[in-house]
């Protein structure tokens, strides 16, 4: 980490896991697919993707518990509260942490993904992509708000 980055901190929910993400994320928005709404227990969720090299775990490293659904994502948790953390997509080479983890980053949304499968209409002009961007993998194509 290069001293002319910005650096937040964030933790899991009871803070024996604690982590710094620096620089700027690669992306920011919400995501409605199903497996990212029952993962969070809630109708969306809000992501950052950062490069991995730039989220450094500071504590408790030994305190992440993994589960990977699927190859595309191995979602982290605090062994300790159970709080989520972050997820891989080893495939992206990307590391999603979850927005509200990071409490003094100036989140700022720029797209909704996978929006065919959301359970909650939000219009607030942002672009909803039937799935992903193309240059992640997806369609690229746009769905009305």
């Amino acid at each position: 980490m290069t001293s002319d980055r910005k650096a937040y901190k964030g933790s899991c929910f009871c803070g024996a896991v604690q982590f710094t993400v620096s620089g700027e994320p690669d992306g920011m928005g919400y995501c409605h697919c199903e497996s990212c709404r029952h993962w969070s227990a809630g109708p969306v969720n809000a992501f950052t993707l950062w490069k991995p090299e730039v989220v450094q775990i500071t504590l408790g490293a030994e305190n992440i518990g993994t589960y990977n659904k699927t190859p595309h994502s191995y979602r982290k948790w605090c062994k300790t509260c159970g709080g989520h953390i972050f997820t891989e997509h080893p495939g992206l080479g990307l590391t999603d942490v979850y927005a509200a983890v990071i409490p003094d980053f100036p989140y700022h949304a720029g797209v909704h993904v996978h929006y065919q499968e959301t359970v909650l209409r939000i219009k607030d002009g942002l672009p909803k992509m039937k799935d992903v961007p193309k240059e992640m993998g997806g369609s690229g194509v746009s769905v009305a708000e």
